[in-house]
């Protein structure tokens, strides 16, 4: 069977840690947490279980999650966030594949709660993610915030059965606090890579994206946090344009 590292970056992320750690137990053989100087008790539930610890600077979520792999001194990586944990679906289905590994890289569902309710549609069911890779298969890629990591080409990859368990946010005043905190790191993001916002991104992107999330991903069968998760999506696509557009027009 081979050895696991499970790979976990942390921010104050107290309220969940817990459940993140313990649905490790049975399936890691070693848990790596690189935390970015957190404030509250992130450090000592880590120190509540056989974590290795780790202080670094935050330098966006991509670049936190490469020095992360970094660390871990196993070929085969498990990466977590702090606010997640394993379903027992999952963890059965890691250690089958522990027992017998067939691919570079497997995919798994996310499954999201927010304020209390668990998300069944919209963009964020079945919330595609890879997670279980070999070491030097890809890397973490994207554009901040919104990290993915990413398959060398031609390499294959399969399919875990379960679900990755998500607390995404525990009130409305908290999503609107990230809508307005991950609009400007997009923003920011878009215009270190050069690409524009107009008047007409401003007004259609949005809107599509609403239209997508609500109608076409069924996000109104989540009835009111359905309809107020697809607001927000509208928000967070009109909020990063405008945010863009703002800085190619103040910007020296």
């Amino acid at each position: 069977m081979i050895k696991l590292s499970a790979v976990i970056i942390t921010y104050n992320e107290e309220e969940h840690l817990e459940k993140c750690l313990s649905s490790l137990i049975d399936v890691a053989d070693e848990i790596i947490v690189v935390d970015s100087f957190s404030t509250d008790k992130t450090r000592e539930i880590c120190e509540s279980f056989n974590v290795t610890f780790h202080l670094h600077a935050f330098e966006g979520y991509i670049e936190q999650k490469n020095y992360a792999f970094s660390l871990a001194n196993y070929d085969y990586i498990l990466s977590l966030d702090g606010d997640e944990a394993l379903s027992d679906n999952l963890k059965s289905s890691i250690l089958k594949v522990k027992a017998n590994w067939q691919f570079d890289g497997y995919y798994c569902n996310r499954l999201n709660n927010y304020c209390g309710q668990w998300i069944k549609h919209s963009d964020w069911y079945p919330d595609k993610k890879l997670r279980l890779i070999k070491k030097g298969s890809g890397e973490w890629k994207g554009i901040n915030p919104h990290d993915t990591y990413t398959l060398k080409k031609g390499i294959k990859s399969g399919k875990l059965k379960g679900d990755l368990l998500h607390w995404i946010y525990r009130d409305y005043s908290d999503h609107n606090l990230k809508v307005e905190q991950f609009s400007t790191i997009a923003s920011e993001a878009y215009y270190k890579l050069g690409k524009k916002s107009s008047i007409w991104k401003i007004l259609c992107r949005p809107a599509w994206a609403f239209f997508k999330a609500y109608f076409l991903r069924l996000g109104f069968l989540d009835g009111l946090n359905g309809l107020i998760i697809c607001i927000q999506t509208y928000n967070v696509t009109f909020l990063k344009y405008v945010k863009l557009y703002r800085l190619w027009n103040t910007k020296p």
